[in-house]
C-alpha cells in the first residue's frame, strides 16, 4: 500500500507574527534600550521591575519576551547562566517562544483590570519557579488596571522575592500611578525612523520572495508612523492586494489604491494650479480625483502634507536626496519649492488646516473642500505684505485690488527701503492674514484718557523713598509675584487718595476683606517705612483695569481712523481692526519672512 509522504500544510502565519523578534539583536531602532539591558545582565545589576512604554507596535511584547528568555537561558549544554544572547534552542528558550512556559505568566491588564486578579497574581508570587531561574510576569497594557489594583501590587512590586521579575509594557505611561512607576527600572522604546523600517521591509520582501518597488514601500513605512507591527501589516496586506502570486511586483499604484491615498502627480498638479490661481482647472483636478474615489477630507490632507514637503525642501533640499523619498517628490517638489516663499507655504498651510476643519464637520464634504480651493486660488491674487505696504505709502487711492499675473506671490518679496522701512516704524502698520492694524503710542496724551494712571505696565520703582503714585504701588506687586494681590489692585480698587505713606481706597465686594491691611504690611516691609491703607466711602477714580480699557478703546478709533488702515480696510472688504500693538521695524521684518 502506497504512503503519501507529502508534507503537511503549514497555516500562513502573518508577516507580523512571522517575523516578530526573537533576540535583541533582531530588534531594530532601539538601541538604547538594547544597550543598557545587555550591560545590567552582563554587570548583574537587573532591577526587579521594568517598565517598556511606547508606541503601539514598536517591540514592547517582543521586548518582555526577549528579556525573559535572557534570564531564563541556560545555554545549549544546560549550564549556562543569564544572558544578553539566548540560545533560543535550550528546553527554556523554545518554551517561552511558543508560550507555554510554566514560570512565564503572561496576563493582559485590559481584560484583567480588577483587585482580585492581581491577589491572585500574588499569591503565586511565593512560591519559587518550578523549573526555571526566575519565575517572570509579565503585564500587557498594565494601565488599564484598576486603582485598587495598583495599590494591591504595591508592597509586592517594591520588595519582590529575588526569584521574582516583573515585566510591564504600556502605551499610556500618565495613566500608571507615579507610586508604581518609581518602583520599576522605565524604558522607553522609540519610534522607529523611516530610512529603518524601509530597510527591515525590504529585508522581509526578500525573504517573502516578493518585489516591491522603492516608491511603493517608502509609502508603506511612511503610512507606518515609526510602528514595525502596523507597516508589516500593512506591506503583507499590499502584498495580496496587488495579487503577486503570478511574480508580479508591488507598485506604488496599488499601495495607494489600497491606502485610499490620492494620486500623487494629480496632487501636485492641483496644488500647481492653485498656487497660480487657476480657479477653473483647480476644480476640474478635484473633481477628477473625487471621481476616482478620493475622499475629500484626504484630498486636503494630502495638499496639508505637500505644503509640509515643500517647506522641508525649500529650508532644507538636502532632504530631497534621503531614503524614501519618491521620484515625484524629489523632482516637482524641489521645482515647486523653489518658486514658493516661507510666507505664502505658511499662509496656505494655515488656510488647509482650517478648510480641512471644515471639510470634516460638514455633510456636503465635496462642496465645502471645493469653497477652500477657491479661497486658495484667490489669495493667489493677494499682495504680500511687503508690496501692500509700498502701495499704500504711495496713496489711498492706488491702494486697489492687484491684478492677476502670470506668477502671484511666487516670488521672494524684496525687503523695504530704507525710506519704506521709516514710514513702517513711524506708522507701525501691518497687515497680514487676519488684518492686524498695529498703531504708535498717541501723539499727546490730551487725546487720551488721563494717561497718568493708565500705564499698562508702569515702569520699575526707582525713586528714593517709596512709591511715588498708586501706579507704582501696583508694579511693586507685580514685581513682587504677589499675583493674587495685584489682580485685586488692578481690577477691584478705586484709588480716592495717595499721599506718600497713606493711601485711601475703595474697595469693590470681589476685594478680600483684608486688602488694606496686607497691602500696608507690605509695601512697610519692601519699603522700609510705615505705610497706612484705609478703606473709603466715596467713589475714586476708576479703576487701573478701566483706564486701560478705556486707553485701549480710544487707540482702536484712532488707529481705525488712519488714512492708511482706512486704505487698507477698502482693499480687503469685510476685514478689521483687531488689535493695535506697539511693534518695532525689527519685529516687522521678521513677520514678512525677511
Amino acid at each position: 500500500m502506497a504512503t503519501d509522504d507529502t508534507p503537511p500544510i503549514q497555516p500562513y502565519r502573518v508577516l507580523a507574527r512571522k517575523y516578530r523578534p526573537r533576540t535583541f539583536s533582531e530588534l531594530i531602532g532601539q538601541d538604547a534600550m538594547v544597550r543598557t539591558v545587555t550591560n545590567a545582565i552582563l554587570a548583574d545589576r537587573l532591577p526587579h521591575a521594568f517598565i517598556l512604554t511606547g508606541v503601539r507596535g514598536v517591540g514592547k511584547t517582543s521586548t518582555a519576551r526577549i528579556i525573559a528568555r535572557a534570564l531564563n537561558c541556560i545555554g545549549e549544554d544546560g549550564s549556562g547562566g543569564p544572558t544578553p544572547e539566548p540560545c533560543g534552542v535550550c528546553v527554556h528558550c523554545r518554551a517561552i517562544t511558543e508560550d507555554r512556559h510554566v514560570d512565564v505568566i503572561e496576563m493582559d491588564a485590559a481584560s484583567r483590570t480588577g483587585v482580585n486578579d492581581i491577589r491572585e497574581l500574588i499569591d503565586g508570587v511565593q512560591y519559587r519557579p518550578l523549573d526555571a531561574r526566575f519565575k517572570i510576569y509579565i503585564i500587557d497594557e498594565v494601565h488599564m488596571l484598576s486603582t485598587s489594583a495598583f495599590n494591591a501590587l504595591l508592597k509586592t512590586l517594591e520588595e519582590p522575592p529575588e526569584h521574582v521579575k516583573f515585566i510591564f509594557a504600556t502605551t499610556e505611561t500618565r495613566k500608571v500611578p507615579v507610586t508604581v512607576l518609581s518602583r520599576c527600572q522605565r524604558f522607553d522604546l522609540r519610534r522607529v525612523d523611516v530610512e529603518t523600517l524601509i530597510s527591515h521591509f525590504n529585508s522581509v520582501a526578500e525573504q517573502e520572495t516578493t518585489q516591491v518597488s522603492e516608491e511603493a514601500m517608502g509609502l508603506i513605512a511612511r503610512a507606518a508612523d515609526g510602528s514595525v507591527r502596523d507597516g508589516l501589516s500593512l506591506l503583507d496586506q499590499a502584498i495580496a492586494h496587488a495579487g503577486v502570486a503570478d511574480g508580479g511586483a508591488v507598485l506604488e499604484e496599488a499601495v495607494r489604491e489600497m491606502l485610499g491615498l490620492s494620486d500623487g502627480g494629480l496632487i501636485y498638479d492641483l496644488f500647481d494650479e492653485v498656487m497660480h490661481g487657476n480657479v477653473d482647472e483647480a476644480l476640474k483636478t478635484f473633481n477628477r480625483l473625487y471621481d476616482s474615489g478620493a475622499d475629500p477630507a484626504m484630498i486636503l490632507q494630502d495638499l496639508l502634507q505637500l505644503t509640509h514637503w515643500l517647506t522641508r525642501v525649500s529650508l532644507s533640499p538636502s532632504v530631497a536626496d534621503g531614503q524614501g523619498v519618491s521620484q515625484i517628490d524629489r523632482e516637482r517638489g524641489l521645482s515647486l519649492a523653489n518658486s514658493l516663499t516661507i510666507p505664502t507655504l505658511g499662509r496656505t498651510w494655515q488656510v488647509l488646516l482650517k478648510g480641512l476643519k471644515e471639510v470634516q464637520s460638514l455633510s456636503a464634504s465635496a462642496q465645502a473642500a471645493e469653497m477652500v480651493l477657491i479661497r486658495l486660488s484667490y489669495m493667489a491674487d493677494l499682495p504680500s505684505p511687503a508690496d501692500l505696504v509700498r502701495t499704500l505709502k504711495n496713496g489711498p487711492n492706488t491702494a486697489a485690488p492687484v491684478a492677476k499675473q502670470e506668477i502671484k506671490t511666487l516670488s521672494q518679496p524684496s525687503p523695504p527701503s530704507a525710506k519704506e522701512a521709516s514710514t513702517i516704524k513711524n506708522h507701525g502698520l501691518q497687515m497680514a492674514g487676519g488684518m492686524r492694524a498695529h498703531d504708535t503710542k498717541p501723539e499727546s496724551a490730551a487725546e487720551m484718557v488721563d494717561l497718568s494712571k493708565t500705564s499698562v505696565k508702569p515702569d520699575p520703582l526707582e525713586a528714593i523713598g517709596g512709591p511715588q503714585n498708586f501706579e507704582q504701588v501696583v508694579a511693586m506687586f507685580e514685581e513682587r509675584r504677589e499675583a493674587i494681590l495685584h489682580a485685586m489692585l488692578m481690577k477691584h480698587v478705586h484709588l480716592v487718595r495717595f499721599d506718600h505713606g497713606h493711601i485711601a481706597i475703595r474697595a469693590e465686594p470681589e476685594a478680600p476683606p483684608n486688602l488694606a491691611t496686607q497691602v500696608s504690611k507690605l509695601l512697610s516691609e519692601w519699603t522700609d517705612d510705615q505705610w497706612l491703607v484705609s478703606l473709603s466711602d466715596e467713589q475714586g477714580d476708576p479703576t487701573i483695569h478701566e483706564l486701560n480699557m478705556a486707553a485701549e478703546a480710544t487707540r482702536r478709533i484712532k488707529a481705525t481712523n488712519h488714512p492708511l488702515v482706512q486704505a487698507a480696510l477698502e482693499t480687503f472688504p469685510g476685514a478689521t481692526v483687531e488689535a493695535v500693538i506697539e511693534q518695532g521695524l525689527e519685529e516687522l521684518c521678521v513677520d514678512e519672512g525677511n
